[in-house]
């Protein structure tokens, strides 16, 4: 999928991956389950607001720290479908593409996000609309276009997704 609609969660800058999903829960390995555990040190109520809007904004470095896949899966087992930032940690963006979390790093965009917007995202066309008001970035490249909207790198690959393979 390449369209995204959601409410925004806004975050600040340098958000690690401890702080999105704590090492101490590294074994929990169920997305659904990792969900229970995403952004514990910030408090229930943002994991709950995370959950309910689908959409997170963050600024500088989102998703610095350990290179653990389990910050990206965590997300998408509590719904989160779209991260919007000024920056991400080179690793965190890979792994967001590899499982099929849809990323867009714009400095503009990012900005223009306020907590508990709407937040419409067409990655394809490079087109936003927040809050009602329009915005453009860079699309996304072919290939990365590709593996979101099979699902992540594995059904890119295979033709299968992590229910039927």
């Amino acid at each position: 999928m390449v369209q995204f609609e959601g409410t925004a969660t806004v975050l600040g800058d340098d958000v690690d991956t401890d702080i999105i999903f704590p090492a101490r829960y590294l074994a929990v390995l169920r997305p659904q389950d990792q969900a229970r555990h995403l952004f514990e040190p910030l408090g229930e109520a943002v994991r709950e607001q995370v959950m309910a809007g689908g959409v997170i904004a963050a600024g500088w470095n989102f998703g610095c720290g350990s290179s653990r896949e389990h910050a990206v899966t965590a997300m998408l087992g509590a719904g989160v479908r779209l991260v919007v930032a000024k920056s991400f940690s080179r690793i965190f963006f890979r792994n967001a593409v590899n499982n099929g979390l849809a990323v867009v790093m714009n400095e503009e965009l990012a900005g223009a996000v306020r907590d508990g917007d709407a937040v419409q995202v067409d990655l394809r066309a490079g087109q936003a609309r927040v809050a009602g008001a329009g915005h453009a970035f860079p699309p996304l490249p072919g290939p990365v276009l590709e593996i979101l909207a099979a699902g992540g790198l594995w059904a890119a690959k295979t033709g299968m997704t992590g229910a039927n393979a």
